[in-house]
């Protein structure tokens, strides 16, 4: 019994340093992007982006907690321009600050996250006119922090949030073509 019993730890042990091991050699950095074409010129998609207070409208994380605290900050919209939520397990708690801007074609993020997991990533919007249409293109990068390796071994991450972002394109383009 003493034997069967340290076999199995001995094998748990063996795993879990095999996936401590695996994820150590994961990229140390991460991206994430999605891309929507959007019946709309770029100036109005753009002022959608660019003032954090119009993002109820259309964010996908806004209706994963319709209870979260929201604060702004900072400039009313553009460069300098802050939002702070702190919600339920779907969002977490953190901060974005709109860091740089060129009208009608980029909004920089700088996008903090504190909980669930502390995380300090850049989110950029493009937008890129194609006829009488816009394809904007929503992305997220960073460091990949180690407990985020070991995560993405279980979880896809690139479709937790692709998915989110697509849905948020989505909800963009609705409002944006109304």
């Amino acid at each position: 019994m003493l034997k069967t019993i340290a076999y199995i730890v001995a094998v748990l042990v063996v795993v879990v340093a095999g996936i401590l091991i695996y994820a150590a050699t994961r990229p140390d950095t991460f991206r994430v992007q999605r891309s929507a074409t959007i019946k709309a010129p770029p100036d109005k998609i753009y002022a959608l982006i660019n003032d954090l207070h119009l993002w109820s409208g259309w964010s996908p994380y806004e209706k994963k907690d319709p209870d979260m605290k929201r604060t702004f900050s900072g400039a009313p919209s553009g460069k300098g321009a802050i939002y702070e939520w702190d919600g339920n397990n779907n969002v977490g708690k953190g901060r974005m600050e709109i860091t740089n801007t060129a009208p009608a074609s980029k909004v920089v993020i700088k996008l903090d996250f504190i909980k669930p997991f502390e995380g300090h990533n850049t989110a950029e919007f493009t937008l890129e006119p194609k006829g009488d249409s816009t394809v904007v293109t929503w992305a997220m990068y960073g460091p990949a922090a180690f407990m985020m390796k070991v995560m993405g071994i279980f979880m896809n991450m690139d479709n937790m949030i692709g998915n989110d972002f697509a849905v948020g394109l989505a909800n963009l383009k609705a409002v944006a073509e109304k």
